[in-house]
This record gives structure tokens, sequence and C-alpha cells, in this order.
């Protein structure tokens, strides 16, 4: 278990190579599963490989779009700090953030769908000595994380998402 504070999270047993994260980053950032992901997370209630892969939680935000109104759904992959949910803005290593970065920064109070369960929470951006600990946690998890830094030179956004009420 990695440790940070309340944090637990099992990293993975196995280190993959480099090219299996950039598959993952191409896979998990294309069209066809952002748009399917979230359909096939709600029928299952989370179960199998949509709610895990490679020992990484998967969560599905649903955010308002900042220029659209709209809302939108969006899989990720998630770490846990106690009761706080870890989304790092990777992109697969892309030069620009995803879109749902810049929703999250205009409008904050979001929904996550874990399991079967939705639960509405705040998205902060975070840095600092924070954000170091919470991207620790995140990489951890995922090591993917740490290819994707070493291909872009923006700074990749890390959103604790704390509950609200």
């Amino acid at each position: 278990m990695v440790a940070g504070g309340r944090a637990t999270l099992r990293p993975m047993t196995t280190r993959r190579s480099p090219r299996v994260y950039g598959l993952i980053g191409a896979i998990g950032t294309s069209r066809l599963v952002t748009k399917a992901h979230p359909v096939a997370y709600r029928v299952t209630g989370g179960r199998g490989p949509v709610g895990r892969i490679l020992g990484m939680r998967n969560v599905v935000l649903g955010t308002t779009g900042r220029t659209s109104g709209r809302r939108i759904e969006v899989p990720l992959f998630a770490a846990e700090d106690g009761d706080t949910l870890i989304v790092v803005g990777s992109n697969g290593g892309k030069p620009r953030d995803p879109a749902w970065v810049a929703n999250l920064r205009a409008n904050p109070d979001i929904t996550v769908r874990l399991g079967k369960r939705e639960r509405e929470v705040r998205a902060r951006e975070v840095e600092g000595e924070e954000r170091a600990r919470l991207w620790t946690i995140a990489a951890a998890g995922f090591p993917g994380y740490d290819l994707y830094a070493r291909r872009t030179e923006r700074p990749i956004a890390v959103f604790a998402l704390e509950p609200r009420g």
C-alpha cells in the first residue's frame, strides 16, 4: 500500500513498458471510448474491466460544458486519498489539457459515478506540496502518468474531488 496521509492505494503489481502506457493513453482519450465507457459503466455498475483497469479505479465525472452548458460525462482513472478522489488531466501526454479540465475550472461542482453510486463533489485543482503528494499517489497507481509528464511541456493538472455537503 502507498501511504500519503490517509491514502491507501494498491499500486500496480507489474510495471508495464512505455509502449503499453502510450497505448492506454491513446485508447483512453479516443472518442469511441470516451462516449461508450460511461454507458457501459452505468450498465455494469462499474464492475469488471469497466470499473478497474490494471488495478486502477475508473470513475465517470458528470461535468457541465463551460461553453455549451450541457452535461458531459468523462471516464477517468481515479486514485483515492481517504474520502477524496484524485484525477489527473494527463490527456495521454498531449500538448493541451483535456477539455474536462477547463470545465472543472469553470464549474467545479460536479458529480462522480463510483460503482453504482453517484455522489456530488467539488473539484479543486491542487498545487505545490499538495499536488506533489497527490501526484505521487496517482502515479503509484498508474505509472503511465510519469511517462505522460515527460511527453509534454505543460504542467499536468491534478484535481482533488472532495465530497460536497
